[in-house]
């Protein structure tokens, strides 16, 4: 009788998308949008052979809705129809939000959704799509609905004869609804959605810090503490500090800040850069360490930086567990192989150069 379409998430959308099937009882897509039925509301009751209801002028009972298509930027509505276990359809990008957000779960919610994103997962046959039209012209037209399934019962209409009454009365239909879609309609949709990407986005920027970036501020504190208090820092600098006197010594220097079980740790506060950087300064200032060594020197310093920023890198990038997994040692091992590498191009870049 009905059939079955999937919704799935729009353009950075939430949600992995829901499976609708409407029943002789629950079989009313309900628009609580504004403005009378949303587009997407219309495509879904199309698609299914529910009736698309707009659910600011009637009272649907919950127990006859499909599904309810809202257009809320992630304040209390969008948690209203999942707290019931309705299946909910938002038309803009949100995600799950607001003090009722606890309700909001994959099996019942998905976002961002166009009318595009509804498909039907099965074909209609004329019997189904007679059905269809019979609901929809229910919705829309009671006598007319009553008349034309008598018709169909008592065989007394042609297949031809039907699809032009579905026709003329869907045609009806959307001439109704484009008068209420006027541009004060239009313009406060318009409006709702700009809102709902600055709200959104700001949303997940707190989230973004919250999760990733503070988190990482107080672990770097901590080591940039630990380093500090115990003077391992100032320890190993001075006993690499002799390294940068000559290319072997800085080749050695690059290799050992490089080393991935040492880089991490190195690298928070660029402790170890800042001293040796100031004793191969003031070397070079008093002649000791020639000054085309400058430049080799500041790259062999240089080798672990950023080595304690990778994990945190790929988070950021919303990158897979797998991806971590792999990608930090393989970025450490090929930061090593760097190192010393940049240590030799500096080297020979150094020449003529004072």
């Amino acid at each position: 009788m009905y059939k079955t379409v999937f919704v799935k998430p729009g353009n950075k959308g939430w949600g992995v998308g829901l499976k609708l099937t409407p029943t002789d009882k629950k079989n009313k897509v309900v628009s609580v949008t504004g403005g009378g039925i949303h587009p997407v509301a219309q495509q879904i009751a199309d698609l299914t052979g529910g009736i698309a209801c707009d659910g600011f002028k009637n009272a649907i009972p919950e127990d006859e809705m499909l599904c309810a298509i809202i257009d809320c930027g992630g304040t209390a509505r969008i948690g209203v129809y999942p707290m019931k276990r309705i299946p909910t359809v938002d038309v803009l990008s949100s995600s799950p939000s607001g003090p009722l957000s606890k309700h909001i779960t994959e099996d019942i919610f998905v976002s961002g959704v166009r009318p595009e994103d509804v498909s039907q997962i099965e074909d209609a046959n004329l019997e189904d799509q007679q059905i269809a039209a019979i609901n929809h012209a229910h919705a829309e037209d009671a006598e007319s609905a009553a008349a034309t399934e008598k018709m169909l019962a008592e065989g007394r209409e042609t297949e031809e004869e039907f699809r032009e009454r579905y026709s003329k009365i869907k045609e009806e239909h959307q001439e109704e609804q484009a008068k209420k879609d006027s541009f004060l309609v239009r313009f406060s949709r318009g409006i709702g959605g700009v809102m709902s990407t600055f709200y959104q986005s700001g949303r997940d920027a707190l989230d973004m810090l919250l999760k990733n970036i503070i988190p990482f501020m107080a672990f770097i504190s901590m080591i940039v503490g630990i380093i500090n208090y115990t003077g391992i820092g100032d320890w190993l600098a001075n006993v690499l500090s002799p390294l940068a006197g000559s290319l072997p010594g800085m080749i050695i220097l690059a290799l050992i800040c490089s080393i991935p079980i040492l880089s991490p740790i190195l690298g928070p506060g660029a402790v170890i850069s800042q001293v040796i950087g100031v004793l191969i300064g003031t070397q070079i200032a008093n002649g000791s360490i020639p000054v085309q060594y400058a430049l080799p020197a500041l790259f062999a310093i240089n080798a672990h930086v950023g080595c304690d920023f990778i994990p945190v890198g790929l988070s950021l990038g919303e990158a897979k567990p797998e991806t971590v997994a792999i990608g930090v040692p393989a970025i450490l091992y090929g930061r090593m192989l760097t190192g010393f590498t940049a240590v030799i191009l500096a080297w020979l870049a150094s020449f003529g150069m004072y």
